[in-house]
């Protein structure tokens, strides 16, 4: 008798998780760009850093306001049509620029279109693909994707600091531009918005019923999709609104606020210029932070596995504490060249740098149910303000005392104040009843 060896195929799931790291990636090379053009600004035009930073705070919060509400559309329209169009967003936002010829030219282009379209493709994207095609990794899932952003943000700073030194900031400007548009069909025609479109279950879907007692349910038989929101806006606020009755949702958003305004709004946006004013070139402070995101491809990874084995709020105190010890010494470690210490420095918040993203969208789900998805999105939302307050709060205080030590001291401080938050988070989930309606 012959024995036919099976073949055994890659899930969908896994592809459709592939697109959407790709997508992050696109997006990501923009968000990239804030430390790396607010010197060639401040040169060409004279406008003050605070100005800059002005501009760099409105795409912050766009960038998390938007992210609830684009969770809702992608329920009403699928997540193709919504990420196609938030790359299309990224890609006229960065491409504009090149005209531009006044600050509020700057607002327009780089804070409200591009964060309109960064948003649509933030965290809340993440778990929207991590909840409906992953039932088994999940956490690791979150982990990668979320990841895709360090990424975007490695690929693309070395290119876009070295595109600048030698032809200008308009060069890298649009180079964000056309790689945004390059992903566009990518991911309109291979990005599906829930297994049953593909006649297919969520990866590890078969295993939790078998589990669940559900073994005489066909194993291939693939469960319908979630019925399409009606009222995106409305399914937003109403998350919202239900959400913030609850001292967990408070608890989560005011850690985030603080994890945002340590990363993308401090160290993301001011690392470089706060560099290249104790003497280190441009290029060299990039690629430092180019490394950041090196590191935190793994750390994230890591830290998503560490969410499927452990409790998050216990993860998320740890990251928190050891963000704010490292931050007290930052202003300690700059210097005209590298030495050991800096490296040490970016090893360790590379690690760290968004490894709270697996167990706090973890906790959304734990605690919101089916309406985690939508509640992390306003959760995000604060991650972001946190960022837009500290990237122009970081910009004054240069301004006014001609150094960064201050904004360092104080986000340090506050992200203890997030370790304290983070374990204080209840246990139980919260029932919420009204989000579910449409």
């Amino acid at each position: 008798m012959t024995i036919t060896p099976t073949r055994t195929r890659l899930h969908r799931a896994w592809y459709v998780a592939a697109v959407a790291f790709v997508a992050i990636v696109g997006a990501a090379g923009f968000r990239a760009t804030p430390g790396v053009l607010i010197t060639p600004l401040r040169q060409e035009f004279g406008w003050a850093t605070g100005v800059i930073s002005a501009a760099v705070s409105v795409n912050l919060i766009l960038f998390g306001l938007t992210a609830p509400f684009a969770a809702a559309l992608m329920e009403r329209f699928g997540m193709r049509r919504v990420v196609s169009s938030a790359l299309l967003l990224v890609a006229a936002g960065s491409g504009l620029t090149v005209f531009m010829r006044a600050s509020w030219q700057l607002v327009l282009c780089w804070g409200i279109l591009v964060g309109l379209g960064t948003g649509s493709m933030a965290m809340s994207f993440v778990a929207l693909v991590a909840g409906r095609w992953f039932v088994a990794r999940r956490g690791v899932v979150t982990g990668v994707l979320t990841a895709g952003g360090a990424t975007g943000q490695l690929a693309f700073l070395p290119v876009l600091a070295s595109l600048t030194a030698a032809h200008g900031w308009r060069t890298a400007a649009l180079t964000v531009s056309g790689t945004a548009l390059l992903v566009v069909p990518l991911v309109y025609f291979l990005l599906r918005d829930h297994p049953s479109e593909v006649g297919t279950t969520a990866y590890g879907a078969t295993d939790e019923r078998r589990l669940s007692g559900l073994a005489q349910v066909p194993a291939h038989e693939p469960e319908p999709a979630p019925p399409r929101s009606q009222g995106a806006a409305r399914r937003a606020v109403t998350a919202l609104r239900d959400a913030s009755r609850t001292g967990t949702f408070w608890l989560l958003a005011g850690a985030f606020a603080i994890c945002g305004a340590t990363t993308n709004g401090l160290i993301g946006t001011h690392f470089i210029p706060a560099a290249h004013d104790h003497g280190m070139p441009q290029t060299t402070a990039a690629g430092l932070l180019a490394l950041v995101g090196a590191f935190d491809i793994v750390g994230t990874i890591v830290s998503g596995w560490l969410t499927d084995r452990y409790d998050s709020r216990l993860l998320l105190g740890m990251y928190y504490g050891l963000r704010g010890l490292s931050l007290l010494v930052l202003p300690g470690l700059l210097a005209a060249s590298l030495h050991p210490s800096m490296l040490v420095f970016i090893l360790f918040y590379g690690l760290d740098w968004i490894a709270t993203v697996p167990p706090t969208i973890a906790l959304c789900r734990e605690r919101f149910g089916d309406a985690g998805p939508v509640v992390f999105g306003w959760v995000f939302a604060s991650h972001q303000i946190g960022a837009a307050l500290a990237a122009a709060g970081a910009g004054i205080i240069h301004d006014r005392f001609g150094a960064y030590d201050t904004a360092f001291y104080v986000a340090g401080g506050l992200a203890l104040v997030a370790a304290v938050l983070s374990v204080g988070i209840r246990r139980h989930p919260v029932r919420l009843r009204v989000v579910f309606e449409d």
